[in-house]
């Protein structure tokens, strides 16, 4: 029902063809601030304060990264959708352009964290720092190959290895698309992430360790389980790449499905904060509402908020189309990236057996912090517009 309109044979030649419709499309700040939303609470999370506990999955059981994956897809199809019609091998060449830059990002993160993170972490006897690169310490060589062929994930740097991978497939799925609709790719998808829940990362983690000799142990490769993730990218390519064609779809669902799916989150919420007894607990449900493979009921939760959200799509624009959030949204990778250095920082003021930063110390992380996410996105806003205004010179 989700799909009407969007699995016809030739849903993008037809866009083509209505020359009264302009080909470039308008940009929407809503969607900036939002990416921005995602980064503070994401940031927020990771930093080790006690606002890592108020702001870890508050809303039920969604997080700032599945908020992230969703809308970095919703834009890269929203972006290139009609590229994929027009132009499959310039699209081929623009995306991995694009992951080739955040592979490159993080590279750099990992030169990083594998020499003064790491020589700090053992110097000092840094417990939460060392946490983080166990396996490094322990197989430098295989740690260091293993982490350039995207395998070998630390904790905290395996999200951009799974935008990567992601990235480098989305010009063949959106080709697919332009051809064949959008049903294929969604049953695809669904039969990947159900393959997910019966272990099929165990069995590619397996021959990838046969094919490559690097024996790096599962719970090595990232948090991520990629087969199950990859359902939330494609989910956010299909709303994305009918975003840019008119309406959304969802707009012609009846009333019924919004006062069910705000039933569904606030059942859910009532779950996580275990207001339900013991019968209705996280425990209990187990992997049903994994994170990291993406279970059943979580993916439940996800679909029944991104209809919410929809439908009170008047009164998030209020919310979020606000600064911090338009400034950091538009420099997203940046800031991205920049808040994993702070988070380092965070790691690194820890001492003993001490997991949070309390007090004013605490305060005054998140301060700068916030205060330094700020510069770097006003920077590279202010870096593009110079580049912008260069290139429309000459």
């Amino acid at each position: 029902m989700l799909n009407e309109g969007l699995t016809r044979p030739k849903p993008l030649r037809s866009i083509l063809q209505r020359v009264q419709r302009p080909l470039k499309l308008e940009r929407r700040p809503e969607f900036d601030a939002l990416r921005g939303l995602f980064l503070v609470w994401m940031t927020l999370t990771h930093l080790p304060t006690r606002l890592s506990d108020l702001v870890n999955q508050p809303f039920g059981f969604l997080s700032s990264a599945e908020g992230f994956v969703f809308l970095s897809a919703l834009l890269v199809a929203r972006l290139y959708i009609r590229k994929a019609a027009e132009d499959e091998g310039a699209l081929r060449v623009k995306l991995w352009k694009r992951a080739l830059k955040i592979y490159g990002y993080h590279v750099v993160l990992l030169m990083l964290a594998f020499t003064i993170v790491a020589a700090f972490a053992v110097h000092r006897h840094k417990p939460a720092l060392m946490n983080l690169l166990t396996f490094y310490l322990a197989h430098p060589f295989t740690a260091i190959v293993g982490s350039l062929l995207l395998i070998y994930t630390p904790p905290l740097l395996d999200i951009l290895p799974m935008y990567v991978i992601f990235l480098l497939a989305t010009p063949y799925l959106l080709a697919i698309a332009a051809r064949r609709g959008w049903r294929p790719i969604l049953a695809g998808s669904a039969t990947i992430w159900m393959l997910a829940q019966f272990g099929l990362r165990n069995w590619a983690h397996g021959l990838i360790v046969h094919v490559t000799g690097l024996h790096i142990p599962l719970q090595e490769t990232g948090a991520f389980n990629l087969f199950g993730w990859q359902i939330v990218w494609v989910t956010g390519m299909v709303l994305g790449a009918a975003s840019a064609e008119g309406p959304l779809p969802l707009r012609r669902l009846p009333a019924w499905v919004f006062w069910l799916s705000a039933a569904i989150c606030l059942f859910f919420i009532g779950v996580r904060h275990d207001w339900l007894g013991p019968h209705l607990s996280t425990e209990r449900f187990g992997l049903l509402l994994d994170k990291w493979q993406i279970g059943t009921l979580r993916l439940v939760n996800l679909a029944a908020f991104v209809l919410v959200a929809y439908w009170a799509r008047g009164l998030v624009k209020r919310v979020v189309l606000v600064e911090p959030f338009l400034t950091l949204g538009k420099a997203s990778l940046e800031v991205f990236c920049a808040h994993l250095v702070f988070v380092f920082v965070g790691l690194a003021l820890l001492y003993g057996e001490v997991e949070q930063l309390h007090g004013w110390l605490a305060a005054l992380l998140v301060g700068i912090t916030f205060a330094g996410l700020f510069v770097v996105a006003v920077r590279d806003i202010r870096k593009k517009r110079l580049e912008k205004a260069a290139a429309a010179q000459n």
